[in-house]
């Protein structure tokens, strides 16, 4: 179930950041940090890796969430180092905001279709360093229907698997 939900997140990963998946190789697991995995593909000459983990509970546990994964990509060549991300499996409501909560941080993002980013990117090296220290993270988000929705994700691995995409290259 979750190499599935990995290699769904690949696919995902590949077709978000613009890559065809008929032109490109599939991403390739560098190496699983418990509740974190470490991957990487090429994107033309550059080479882009990043680190994923599927959430531990879904909230409301009476709808169906699809696949659901936190990423925080690392792509040298675009100058891009360590942008969070979380991909949900059915549209967010335009307009909103995906909040992330580590301990008593929380951190905005901005939704676009079945993703969402940071809103400020100034702040993304504290939200990756909150996940390094954390014991807890909880992404809320609503969907385009209006459903309140709650995702609980392990830390465990986070920084291991970022130390392990650092030299990305």
């Amino acid at each position: 179930m979750f190499v599935k939900r990995i290699a769904t997140a690949c696919a995902m990963m590949l077709a978000m950041a613009g890559v065809a998946m008929a032109q490109s190789p599939s991403p390739t697991r560098i190496e699983q940090f418990k509740a974190w995995g470490a991957y990487s593909y090429k994107s033309g000459a550059n080479t882009v890796c990043y680190v994923l983990s599927v959430p531990t509970s879904k909230e409301p546990a009476s709808v169906n969430h699809g696949d659901v994964f936190f990423i925080v990509s690392q792509r040298p060549g675009q100058n891009i180092s360590y942008e969070p991300q979380v991909m949900v499996g059915y549209p967010l409501k335009a307009g909103s905001k995906v909040t992330v909560k580590i301990d008593a941080k929380s951190f905005s993002m901005f939704v676009k279709d079945s993703a969402a980013w940071v809103e400020n990117a100034a702040e993304e090296p504290a939200l990756v360093q909150a996940m390094k220290t954390g014991k807890s993270m909880s992404v809320q988000a609503v969907s385009g229907r209006g459903t309140q929705t709650n995702y609980a994700y392990s830390l465990q691995g986070i920084s291991d698997a970022l130390k392990r995409i650092e030299k990305c290259k």
